[in-house]
C-alpha cells in the first residue's frame, strides 16, 4: 500500500493510496494518513482510484480519518472508488459518513 499526498488549491490536501486496504495495507499507511489528517481546519479528499480491495479493516481506519478532520473543523471526501471498494463502502454505511465523488471537480466545489 502506497500513500502520496499533494496540497490543491483552496486547502485541499489529496491524499492518493495505491494497493490494498487490508490489514498489512492498513498497517503501512494508517499513522500516516492520520498525521496528513490532523490539522485544524483542513480539507482532505482521498483518491481511491487505485484501491484495489478494501477489507472490514480498512473501513474503520477511513472512518477514524474522517472523524479526526470533522473534529477539527475540516471535510473530508473520498474520490473515484473502484466499483468494488463502492460496493463494500455503501453496504457498510460508509458513505452516508464519508461523502463520495466521481471526479475531481465536482470534489472541489463539495469542498
Amino acid at each position: 500500500m502506497k500513500l502520496q499526498v499533494s496540497e490543491l488549491e483552496n486547502g485541499i490536501r489529496l491524499i492518493a493510496l495505491k494497493g490494498s486496504l487490508d490489514s498489512n495495507g492498513v498497517y503501512s499507511v494508517e499513522v500516516d494518513l492520520i498525521r496528513h489528517c490532523a490539522a485544524d481546519n483542513l480539507n482532505v479528499l482521498v483518491d481511491l482510484s487505485k484501491v484495489s480491495y478494501i477489507s472490514s479493516i480498512g473501513i474503520p481506519m477511513l472512518i477514524h480519518a474522517a472523524r479526526l478532520v470533522m473534529k477539527r473543523g475540516g471535510k473530508m471526501a473520498l474520490l473515484n472508488p473502484q466499483r468494488n471498494v463502492l460496493e463494500v463502502l455503501e453496504l457498510v454505511g460508509a458513505s452516508h459518513i464519508i461523502p463520495i465523488f466521481y471526479d475531481l471537480a465536482a470534489a472541489k466545489a463539495g469542498m
